[in-house]
């Protein structure tokens, strides 16, 4: 059953990487449409300089519970590759129980205010051509915790069942 549970919300978070390399090149055309249209037309577009970061910030927040799927977050290297299987399982669990939780947890419930606050106030960019409906990228911070959290679930499912035994070993994680 935990190991169902994982690989579900590991499908979840892989989702989230596609999508997050989808906006990537989504990014990258607007970049390069903007500076296009800036130094060969003289035209420049504030509306294509905030989608820039707006999409930067959705690639980034959204690409964050796949690289907790795929092993890729930062932590010290340098001791925890060294640790056997046991010890790493100790250290995800507590680490997801304690800190990483609580904390998506608690930017992504403080998070769904903020977005909803955005919306009820109409807020739009204050340059003149700017964005409208900025509720949409600040909608996506506590979307990106809680899934964030939820890819923390998986993480502390795989640290479990490591610790169980039943399932490949913990350094395998990035390989599924």
């Amino acid at each position: 059953m935990l190991l169902k549970a994982e690989k579900i919300i590991d499908r979840f978070s892989d989702f989230l990487g596609n999508v997050s390399a989808i906006i990537f090149l989504l990014m990258l055309a607007n970049v390069f449409i903007d500076v296009l249209m800036r130094y060969v037309f003289n035209d420049v577009s504030i509306a294509m300089q905030e989608m820039e970061w707006h999409l930067y910030a959705a690639m980034f927040m959204l690409g964050v519970p796949y690289t907790l799927r795929t092993g890729g977050h930062v932590r010290v290297d340098l001791v925890y590759e060294g640790l056997s299987v046991k010890r790493k399982s100790i250290i995800d669990i507590a680490g997801g129980l304690l800190f990483l939780l609580p904390f998506c947890l608690l930017v992504g419930w403080y998070g769904v205010g903020f977005a909803h606050e955005a919306y009820l106030l109409g807020e739009k960019s204050g340059d003149p051509g700017g964005l409208t409906h900025r509720w949409i990228i600040k909608a996506v911070i506590p979307f990106a915790f809680f899934a964030t959290a939820v890819s923390g679930v998986a993480m502390i499912l795989n640290a479990i069942i490591a610790l169980k035994d039943e399932h490949e070993t913990h350094s395998d994680r990035g390989l599924l």
